[in-house]
């Protein structure tokens, strides 16, 4: 209850200050080149493989955490719930995801019941961690254990990248949402390049890719 008491708050805009330094270096220009290819290939809490051309029509909307963290992760998804509340019968074009950085410890059944506390059309993905490390790298999320000195070898927590990652209905990657951007000013933007009406380099992304 306290986990969740603290993301709504930090939803609400509230990010602690300590957090500023560390997210203000994994800030990604919301539009332009970014070097982001928007490639997965990962496993969902039935086993299946899913990838970035798996929601062929549909937006999607994606973010990379583990459970075990303690503030950055729960508020992310507070705020992704809040976003698909927001769109209403939109919400049926966009596909949430959550990405782990912590196979070792977050199974499928994990990754099933974490999302799903926040909304369960919220879909956890997981893998081996060579194939975590490559689609994190594809969208230049970046991630590290930290252990303190003597803890065994299971307790450790993940310095990783904050934020959300926007692709369109072809997969390609079209904007990154800053973390503690508030979920009604995502909708609205998202809502805005739905209808068409976002940046011309959102539209270029979202141009059918040649066969």
């Amino acid at each position: 209850m306290k986990r969740l008491l603290l993301a709504l708050s930090l939803a609400a805009g509230l990010a602690p200050l300590s957090l500023a330094a560390d997210l203000a270096a994994d800030q990604i220009p919301a539009y332009g080149e970014t070097g982001i290819s928007s490639r997965y290939l990962l496993m969902d809490a039935n086993g299946r493989a899913v990838s970035n051309q798996d929601f062929r029509g549909r937006f999607q909307l994606l973010t990379f955490g583990y459970t075990y963290c303690p503030d950055i992760c729960p508020t992310t998804l507070a705020e992704m719930a809040m976003v698909i509340s927001r769109l209403g019968k939109e919400a049926d074009a966009l596909q949430a995801l959550f990405i782990t950085v912590d196979p070792e410890r977050d199974s499928a059944d994990t990754l099933r019941n974490y999302v799903a506390f926040f909304d369960p059309r919220i879909i956890g993905l997981t893998g081996s961690p060579e194939l975590v490390r490559k689609a994190a790298e594809s969208f230049r999320v970046r991630y590290e254990k930290v252990r303190e000195p003597g803890a065994p070898l299971e307790q450790y927590a993940v310095d990783h990248s904050a934020g959300m990652f926007l692709l369109g209905p072809d997969g390609r990657f079209i904007r990154k949402f800053a973390y503690a951007t508030p979920a009604e000013q995502i909708a609205d933007q998202i809502r805005q390049i739905m209808a068409g009406n976002g940046p011309p380099s959102a539209a270029r992304r979202m141009a059918p890719a040649s066969q």
